[in-house]
C-alpha cells in the first residue's frame, strides 16, 4: 500500500488528510482516558493543532525557533508536533529518561527557546536547567497537577485558549502558514544518545521526513484499517516516522500503551493489528512463554514442542512454494491448539510486526513465524530519516534487515562498512561541520559506522558496528554483537549479556540474570532464595550458567568463546547511563564502571 494523499512536506500531508478524513467518525489517534480507550477523530486533531499553533504565535513563536517536547506517548506529543511544523518551528525531542544535565547540554546546543512537558517530575528537570540555559524562556506543562503555574509555566490548555483568541484578528493564519513550508526547510533537531561521548543534532528536513515516509508506505502495508499500538519513544526516529507520520499518511489509527509496562494488558485492550517495536519485546514474550511451558505438565510440553516443531516446517515449506498436504493438516491442528492462544494474547488481530533499532535474533524470528506471529525487520538510523531497508510481507529472510528501500542506495565499502545515500540522509550535524564532515563524504555517501554485506539474494546482513568490532590480543576480528544475540536468544536465564575482549587474550561476558526465571529455578532446586546479590554469588548459580554457556557456544570457534563471566545484581539502565533509550549498551561506560569486576576474570591468565 501507499500513502492515501500526495504531499512534498508533512504540513501539506496534515492539511492533504485531515480534509480527506474531515467527515469520517473513524479514530486516527486513541489513548486511556478513566481506565477505556477513547478516540480522536481527524476533524478532532486538526482543531486541536490549528489552536495549539495558533497559541505558540500568540506567544512569539515564529520560523526557526526551537521549541523542545519531553514527554512520554500521547496524544499531546503529535498535537504540539504538528502545531510547530505548521510554524515551521524545529522540534527537539527529547527522552523522558534523560537526566538534567543531559538535557541541558542538548537545550544550550540548539538554542532551545521552549519545552513543553507531560508532567511535574519532567517540569522539574527544566526549571532546574533554566539558569543555565540562556534561551530558555517558558515551559508549558500537559499534565498540570502539583505544578505551580506562571508567565513562564503554562498549562497546555492555556495554549489552546491563547490559540482561539489570536484566531479572532488572524482567522486565516494556519491556511496561510501550512503552504510555506518547503521540503528543504529543517523540521527537527534529534539528538542521537550515542554510546560514547556527548550527542549529536542530527539535522532532518521535511523532505528527508518525506522521501522516507513515502517509501516506508510503499513496501510496508499500512492501511486505513489498521490500528497500530504505539510505544515506543516518539522521540525516536522510528517510532516518529513509522508509528507517527507513516501511519497518518496511510490513514490508519493509532492507540498509545500507557507504559512499556503495561504493554501486555493494552494489545489485549485496543486488539492492534500492526505494532512497532524493538527486538526486547520479543525476547521478554518469549522467555515468559518458555517459562509458563517449562512449568507446564510434560503432556502439555510436547503438544507445544510438537506445534512449534510444526509451525516452523511449515513456514519453511510455504516459503519454498509447496506445502504437503499432510503438512498443512498438522498446522491447522497445531493452531487450533496452540497457536491460536499465543495470537490472542496479542489481541487476536495483529497481521504483522515490525521491528527496528536492533538487530532481531533468528531463532526469535523463525519462532514467532512457526506460531503464525510475522515479525517484519528493518535497519536504519537517525541520520537516515531512519529507515535504509527492510524484510517484506512477500520477501523476507530471517538474519537479515532486508532490501533496500526505494529510492535508497546502499553499498559496502572496502574495509565492510555499509554506506548510504539518498533523499533521506540528514542535512548535516548541528553546529558540528567537522563530524558532519567525517560522516558524509564528498559523493554524497553516508558512513553508518556498521559493518555489513549483501548475500546473494540481495538481502543486507548486519554483523556489528565497525567501531565495536574486538582485535584480540591474538589478532582475531571478533564481532561481539552476533555472539551476545547468541547468548540472549537461546537462554531463558540470561537477560543482559554484554562481551569484553578488545585487545585481551580472550572473550568473558558481564551477565545479568532473569531473575525472575532464576529465583524460580533456585527455589525447585532448594537453593535459599536471598537478594538478588545473594544469587549471583551462589556456587550453584554459577555451575548454573557455565553450562548454560559451554551449551550456547559449543559450535563457535575457540576464539570466539567465553571462558570467563561474572553475573551482576541488576541490570544496567538508560537512567545509569549503562545503556542508551533504544537499548544498545554503551560499552565504553560500562567497561568503565565495571572493570575492578572485568579485571578479576583476566587475573591469573597464563
Amino acid at each position: 500500500m501507499s500513502a492515501v494523499v500526495e504531499f512534498s512536506t508533512l504540513s501539506e500531508m496534515f492539511d492533504n488528510i485531515t480534509k480527506r478524513y474531515a467527515d469520517s467518525t473513524r479514530p486516527m489517534l486513541m489513548t486511556k482516558i478513566e481506565g477505556a480507550y477513547r478516540g480522536m477523530t481527524h476533524a478532532e486533531y486538526r482543531r486541536k493543532v490549528e489552536l495549539f499553533a495558533m497559541g505558540l504565535a500568540a506567544l512569539g513563536i515564529k520560523q526557526g525557533d526551537r521549541l523542545s517536547i519531553v514527554s512520554e506517548n500521547r496524544p499531546e506529543w503529535v498535537i504540539a508536533d504538528m502545531a510547530m511544523v505548521i510554524l515551521r518551528v524545529v522540534n527537539v525531542p527529547i527522552y523522558p529518561t534523560l537526566t538534567p544535565k543531559q538535557i541541558e547540554f542538548i537545550y544550550n546546543d540548539a538554542g532551545v527557546k521552549a519545552a513543553i512537558v507531560s508532567n511535574l517530575f519532567q517540569l522539574n528537570k527544566v526549571i532546574k536547567i533554566k539558569p543555565d540555559v540562556p534561551t530558555l524562556e517558558r515551559a508549558v506543562i500537559m499534565t498540570e497537577k502539583g505544578a505551580t503555574l506562571s508567565d513562564t509555566v503554562l498549562p497546555f490548555s492555556k495554549i489552546y485558549d491563547l490559540g482561539a483568541e489570536f484566531e479572532k484578528t488572524h482567522p486565516a493564519y494556519v491556511l496561510e502558514s501550512i503552504p510555506k513550508a518547503k521540503p528543504d526547510d529543517l523540521l527537527t533537531l534529534i539528538y542521537t544518545s550515542g554510546t560514547t561521548g556527548n550527542p549529536k543534532g542530527v539535522m532532518l528536513t521535511h523532505g528527508n521526513l518525506v522521501s522516507n515516509v513515502k517509501a516506508s508506505a510503499d513496501v510496508i502495508p499500512f492501511g486505513e484499517t489498521d490500528v497500530l499500538l504505539s510505544f515506543l519513544p516518539l522521540c525516536h526516529s522510528f517510532e516518529r516516522m513509522a508509528g507517527y507520520y507513516t501511519a497518518m499518511a496511510c490513514g490508519a489509527t493509532v492507540a498509545y500503551a500507557e507504559s512499556v509496562e503495561t504493554v501486555r494488558d493494552n494489545l489485549m485492550e485496543v486488539r492492534p493489528t500492526i505494532v512497532t517495536t524493538v527486538p526486547r519485546l520479543f525476547e521478554r514474550i518469549y522467555n515468559r512463554m518458555m517459562k509458563q511451558v517449562d512449568s507446564s505438565p510434560p503432556a502439555r510440553q510436547k503438544i507445544f514442542h510438537w506445534a512449534v516443531d510444526i509451525g516452523k516446517r511449515y513456514s519453511a515449506a510455504k516459503r519454498s512454494g509447496r506445502v504437503p498436504v499432510p503438512l498443512g493438516v498438522k498446522r491447522v491442528a497445531a493452531a487450533r491448539l496452540v497457536f491460536s492462544k499465543l495470537k490472542q494474547r496479542t489481541g487476536g488481530r495483529i497481521r504483522f510486526f515490525v521491528s527496528g533499532g536492533a538487530a532481531l535474533p533468528r531463532l526469535l524470528g523463525e519462532f514467532f513465524e512457526g506460531v503464525g506471529i510475522q515479525i517484519i525487520e528493518g535497519y536504519g538510523l537517525t541520520e537516515t530519516s531512519p529507515v535504509l531497508t527492510v524484510n517484506r510481507l512477500d520477501d523476507y529472510k530471517f538474519g537479515t534487515v532486508g532490501r533496500t528501500i526505494p529510492g535508497v542506495e546502499v553499498k559496502i565499502a572496502d574495509d565492510g562498512e555499509i554506506l548510504a545515500r539518498g533523499p533521506n540522509i540528514m542535512k548535516g550535524y548541528y553546529n558540528n561541520p567537522q563530524a558532519t564532515k567525517e560522516a558524509i563524504d564528498p559523493d554524497g555517501w553516508f558512513h553508518t559506522g556498521d559493518v555489513g554485506m549483501f548475500d546473494q539474494e540481495g538481502h543486507l546482513v548486519i554483523t556489528d558496528r565497525k567501531k565495536h568490532l574486538f582485535v584480540s590480543s591474538g589478532g582475531k576480528n571478533i564481532a561481539p554483537q552476533p555472539i551476545e544475540n547468541l547468548f540472549l536468544s537461546n537462554s531463558k536465564f540470561i537477560d543482559q549479556f554484554v562481551l569484553i575482549g578488545d585487545g585481551r587474550m580472550f572473550l568473558t561476558a558481564l551477565i545479568v540474570p532473569e531473575f525472575e526465571v532464576l529465583k524460580e529455578f533456585a527455589r525447585q532446586n532448594g537453593i535459599r532464595v536471598g537478594s538478588e546479590s545473594d544469587l549471583v554469588v551462589e556456587s550453584n548459580i554459577r555451575e548454573l550458567y557455565r553450562k548454560e554457556i559451554d551449551r550456547i557456544q559449543r559450535d563457535l570457534p575457540t576464539f570466539e568463546r567465553v571462558r570467563r563471566f561474572e553475573l551482576l545484581n541488576q541490570a544496567l539502565t538508560v537512567e545509569n547511563g549503562e545503556i542508551t533509550p533504544t537499548m544498545k549498551v554503551k560499552r565504553k561506560v560500562v567497561e568503565e564502571k565495571f572493570a575492578p569486576l572485568i579485571e578479576k576474570m583476566y587475573e591469573d591468565v597464563t
